[in-house]
């Protein structure tokens, strides 16, 4: 992702109300920004409505009307109508939607980064990182998705005979169902490669932070996306359950535990799931490494977002004949960080997004520290600065059967672990049912790369924390284990929402030459010719 802001747009774009002058001042959101926005939900007002709280101040943000079950399928409905003109719109024409998406993020950059602010409690720096990252995917898909979808012709089964063609077809309807950690980014991260292979989409955004699902969906059709292409549903885990039933492939962002019900689910109905799922990823600073760029990238590595980040570091390996000077080094750039609710971009650290955060990342800390574990700094709620801010936080000594050495926090929390031998450290690295994201600092490229064969995890970057792999939106990026199935990004990205269909055409057959002549001959005369041309093509090392 890139990490400088580039030149923001002019003034802020959210309304905060006065409460001196304005009896909705309880609202930290003025309903003329929110209205527009909840009129794109797909609901009946039949099924109740959520009220989010912004992190920051625990200041009502909007209440949401709800869908219902029976909502789900209207939207699902709409979307497959919606689909069987969209997907004969050219790629090409599709691709400039996202084009277009791309200088409109860009553009209008300040009024997303308020509203992500507001919903999520993350630093500006942070919410700018999912400004970057969608506008680097609309481009690579923008540019590269016309490739990866167009037809290829294969080496058909006779040579020269046999003409053989593979063509990607999309799979209808995708349903999307996205988190809170990142509402810009994990929003648009499957919806744009869906949309692009010919796809229509049902997005059921998180309660929490669903007025920047909707901001997204009216970004795409002010970029030119067809009425009804995209659906938004609202609601918890009961829409998305209904969303599954409906769909032709789901795509989830969120916890291995709820990936395996997805998953389950959709096994039931025989449609694709792309899931990506938990973490316990870990950083290891080898002997050879730079001690004071590791520390500085361990410390973007573990805090982004206050470590409320599926790819985030939340386990610190470190070689012991550089592990004095690393903790010492770290542990100070972690105590110097900022905390605050600052609209601007001079807060290191933000806030938890919701209660359920804060209680979770206190009971892992409070675990540790119950199992021996010594807190380097932090450990503290600060709720001078905000009803969810948390320290950020370094514990030494886990014992292993700690929370916090087993299971994800989610929070701005990192062990720190000492091995005398990268064999030990690839050992603690793999000691996990997870396999997201590592990190590995050393000063030989050579070195990292032969350590990252060895560490079971979908990416691995050699001196960043997550950054590198995740802004490489070429490559594919998912888990191993418990942490994930299937790819996003790159041609894996595009191709998990289409079928692929073969289609060989035989060219002799008005000229006697075809199988079925073959096999008429007498005698096996036909299977032995078969015979010999297959020896002939193995000699000529013929795919």
């Amino acid at each position: 992702m890139p990490s400088t802001p580039g030149t923001p747009a002019p003034g802020p774009q959210i309304s905060v109300l006065d409460p001196e002058t304005d009896p909705r001042a309880s609202y930290l959101l003025s309903p003329a920004l929110t209205a527009p926005l909840v009129a794109r939900i797909l609901t009946s007002h039949s099924a109740g409505s959520h009220r989010s709280v912004a992190p920051f101040t625990g200041q009502p943000l909007v209440d949401l009307p709800l869908s219902s079950t029976a909502d789900v399928e209207r939207a699902v409905d709409r979307a497959r109508d919606a689909q069987r003109y969209w997907t004969d719109v050219p790629v090409l024409e599709r691709a400039e939607v996202l084009l277009r998406l791309h200088d409109i993020v860009l553009d209008r950059q300040s009024e997303v980064l308020d509203l992500i602010q507001a919903e999520s409690g993350k630093t500006r720096a942070s919410a700018f990182e999912e400004v970057g990252d969608v506008a680097q995917v609309c481009r690579h898909y923008g540019v590269r998705g016309a490739a990866y979808l167009a037809p290829r012709r294969v080496r058909g089964m006779l040579p020269v005979l046999t003409q053989t063609r593979v063509t990607l077809l999309p799979v209808g309807v995708v349903g999307v169902i996205a988190p809170w950690n990142y509402p810009l980014t994990l929003a648009l991260a499957d919806v744009l490669p869906a949309l692009l292979a010919g796809n229509a989409v049902v997005l059921k955004p998180d309660p929490q932070t669903t007025l920047t699902a909707l901001w997204a969906a009216a970004a795409l059709e002010e970029a030119g996306l067809p009425e009804d292409v995209l659906q938004i549903v609202a609601g918890g885990g009961d829409v998305g359950a209904a969303l599954i039933d409906e769909v032709d492939h789901i795509a989830f962002t969120g916890s291995t535990a709820t990936g395996r019900k997805i998953a389950a689910r959709a096994g039931e109905r025989l449609i694709g799931a792309t899931l990506e799922l938990g973490g316990k990823n870990p950083l290891y600073v080898a002997a050879d490494a730079d001690v004071e760029a590791a520390a500085t990238g361990a410390v973007r590595a573990c805090f982004g977002n206050t470590g409320q980040l599926c790819m985030s570091i939340e386990r610190l390996v470190v070689h012991e004949a550089v592990a004095d000077a690393f903790v010492d080094s770290f542990v100070a750039k972690v105590k110097a960080l900022t905390m605050s609710p600052a609209m601007d971009y001079s807060a290191d650290v933000g806030s938890l997004t919701t209660p359920a955060q804060l209680e979770r990342v206190e009971t892992h800390v409070d675990d540790a520290i119950a199992c021996g574990a010594r807190i380097l700094t932090g450990g503290v709620h600060r709720g001078d600065i905000g009803p969810l801010f948390y320290a950020p936080t370094v514990l030494d000594r886990v014992p292993p059967q700690a929370l916090c050495a087993q299971e994800e926090t989610f929070g701005p929390v990192v062990s720190v672990t000492v091995v005398s031998s990268d064999a030990e450290a690839v050992t603690v690295m793999n000691e996990t049912e997870f396999g997201l994201n590592a990190s590995i600092w050393t000063r030989s490229v050579a070195h990292g790369r032969a350590l990252a064969r060895q560490v079971r995890s979908g990416t691995v970057n050699i001196n960043d924390g997550y950054a590198a792999s995740w802004g490489s939106v070429e490559a594919p990026m998912g888990g191993f284990k418990s942490s994930g199935l299937g790819r996003r990004h790159g041609r894996e990205g595009i191709e998990a929402y289409t079928e692929a269909q073969t289609v060989a055409a035989q060219l002799g057959v008005g000229m006697g030459l075809s199988l079925d002549t073959l096999f008429s001959l007498p005698e096996g005369r036909g299977q032995a010719m078969l015979t010999g041309g297959l020896r002939v093509l193995k000699a000529l090392r013929a795919r």
